[in-house]
């Protein structure tokens, strides 16, 4: 089966697609793109891994085999978050990066992150290329299986390293952690058996906070479901905050890069609306101008945002890479998408999980109100908007005419008229009330993802109906 490189890397299952042979055949291919991207002797590649079941077994085998093609392989040999990772390729001046690691996917899931020298996931043209070396490898015979002992630590290409210090160094230029300190408020922290654990809630007990932690071990198979913080993983953090009497409730996804935040009562704070609120306090707080990016899916309460304050917006296809191009042209204050990715002006090419839930932590310290508070203020600056998705799987029929029916030109959907069509990723409708609805679809499985947004809950339903009836009738 051809490995095919998505928005954040190669997934599959483990042991099936997943195998010890096909890391080598990633790792050797991406070395190849390395050196004849001009990268010589000397050069660096950071490696580690996330919490799932042989995760460190396949980075102890990618970091020999990095070794074996002549490159310096930095090892950090505890899991590590994303974020961090990315950190480190900056800070030592890396060729680029691989994290072992299938983010949110259900634990059967494993996969290889690749990271450019810039610390961002690897544009469509790298991974192209990536992928045609790999489908090169793969029609060349096997060679003979090696030895998957651990990694030799005193041999002189492979260098073991700890990315906390630097990491939590980094953090503390960007979040005011002064300002969280001063309210005294107590943090419920869920990590979901993830990289996250040690990170978060050690940046916040550092400077004297109390953090109830939960779930704070490895779990292979992350009590039964899939590592993402989302509002229906979160019930025991909920219970957390309950026992503590807890400002905040925190989450990170299984590799640290996504986030999850409960205001203080347990109301779970969709991306859609913590990306908004954390660019209104930022360009306030820090009194930054420039640009703010959202993806094609994301809520446009960003736009209103931006508007009011006199800003740009930039749109991107989905993929973080997208977004991270702009931060490294210093051309936003922050970039979100509605899958919980977010970063900021002076950060990485690439999204934080443990940075989003810090930074919602200082704007409830620094204005001294909670999120929905800080949200109905804004929606009385700017208006309010709902926004939602859903999943629809496609049957062999649909699926064959699906290009041909994405191509269509509608003059109106379900009675509202199209002010305008946008093909930048699927295919999304803009209406002229200002609404809009996106079809995409799903690149590895027969099913697309239909996004709307509305001014109201009822209006939000209807509209997610048509494009069900625009897709299936």
């Amino acid at each position: 089966m051809p490995i095919k490189f998505g928005t954040s890397g190669w997934r599959a299952i483990i042991a099936d697609e997943f195998t010890f042979a096909n890391v080598r055949v990633v790792t050797r291919s991406i070395c190849s793109y390395l050196r004849a991207s001009g990268v010589g002797d000397g050069a660096s590649l950071v490696v580690s891994y996330d919490t799932r079941f042989l995760g460190e077994k396949f980075a102890a085998e990618c970091v020999k085999e990095v070794a074996e093609n002549g490159l310096n392989a930095i090892f950090c040999d505890e899991p590590t978050p994303t974020p961090t990772i990315s950190h480190t390729i900056r800070e030592l001046g890396a060729a680029g990066g691989i994290n072992f690691t299938a983010s949110h996917n259900p634990p059967e899931y494993n996969g290889m992150k690749f990271s450019t020298a810039d610390g961002a996931p690897a544009l469509p043209d790298a991974t192209r290329q990536v992928e045609a070396l790999i489908a090169g490898a793969q029609a060349e015979s096997e060679r003979a299986t090696v030895d998957k002992t651990a990694v030799d630590k005193t041999a002189g290409n492979i260098e073991v390293y700890d990315p906390r210090p630097a990491y939590f160094a980094d953090l503390e230029k960007k979040i005011r952690f002064d300002v969280i300190a001063g309210a005294r408020g107590t943090y419920a922290f869920d990590p979901l058996w993830g990289t996250g654990r040690g990170y978060l809630d050690t940046a916040l007990r550092s400077h004297g906070l109390e953090v109830e932690t939960i779930h704070d071990w490895r779990d292979v198979m992350f009590g039964g479901r899939s590592p993402e913080p989302d509002d229906h993983h979160l019930d025991e953090l909920r219970e957390a905050m309950k026992r503590g009497g807890c400002v905040l409730g925190l989450a990170t996804d299984g590799d640290g890069d996504r986030f999850g935040v409960l205001d203080g009562d347990g109301t779970f704070i969709t991306p859609n609306r913590l990306i908004p609120l954390l660019f209104d306090y930022l360009a306030e707080s820090r009194g930054w101008t420039g640009g703010v990016a959202r993806s094609v899916a994301t809520s446009h309460l960003v736009d209103r945002v931006a508007e009011s304050r006199g800003l740009p917006v930039y749109e991107t296809p989905v993929g973080f890479k997208f977004i991270g191009e702009l931060i490294n042209d210093d051309k936003i204050i922050l970039g979100g998408e509605e899958s919980a990715g977010l970063s900021i002006r002076g950060h990485y090419p690439e999204k934080d999980g443990i940075l989003a839930c810090l930074l919602a932590a200082e704007a409830v310290a620094a204005r001294g109100a909670s999120l929905a508070e800080q949200l109905n203020e804004l929606y009385a600056r700017v208006g309010r908007l709902e926004a939602g998705r859903i999943g629809v799987r496609l049957t062999p029929e649909i699926l064959a005419a699906l290009p041909e029916r994405l191509k269509r030109d509608p003059e109106a959907i379900g009675g509202r008229r199209v002010a305008r069509t946008n093909r930048a990723d699927g295919v999304k409708f803009i209406f002229e009330d200002g609404s809009w609805l996106l079809l995409r679809p799903s690149g590895t499985e027969p099913l697309v993802r239909i996004y709307a947004e509305s001014e109201s809950e009822q209006e939000l339903e209807v509209l997610l109906e048509q494009g069900r009836k625009y897709l299936l009738d």
